[in-house]
């Protein structure tokens, strides 16, 4: 294998940053989206007691922003001077939509969820 052959290690690194840079500069190719678009990141992870949401909403305080869950979907809205965001994330398991516990710091917010037995026990008598 020549040198040449090999992928740049470095190369998804190096985009990635240029791809924040021209955001930051607002220099947004090929996107009209008045909303968060690509800026915004959820993620979900599941343990066996818990449900976590991870989202990464750039620009938003928290004082813009609302938080609702049916316990088998989050909804996220968030409403700043320049932009909208509203996503409804479908969870992986129903939880326990009453005790949400949720945190913003920095751009980031993390909602936590009791996961809600998937099954009833009967007791036979």
């Amino acid at each position: 294998m020549n040198r040449d052959d090999r992928d740049d290690p470095f190369g998804d690194f190096f985009e990635e940053i240029e791809r924040m840079m021209n955001e930051m500069a607002g220099d947004r190719p090929g996107t009209d989206d008045a909303g968060f678009g690509s800026e915004t990141h959820v993620n979900v992870y599941t343990s066996e007691d818990v449900v976590r949401l991870v989202a990464d909403l750039p620009t938003v305080s928290k004082e813009q922003l609302a938080v609702q869950c049916d316990g088998d979907a989050v909804t996220i809205s968030a409403t700043s001077d320049r932009r909208e965001y509203d996503e409804t994330v479908d969870l992986p398991v129903p939880v326990d939509e009453h005790s949400g516990e949720a945190t913003f710091n920095n751009g980031v917010l993390v909602v936590e969820f009791d996961r809600e037995d998937d099954s009833a026990s009967i007791d036979v008598v």
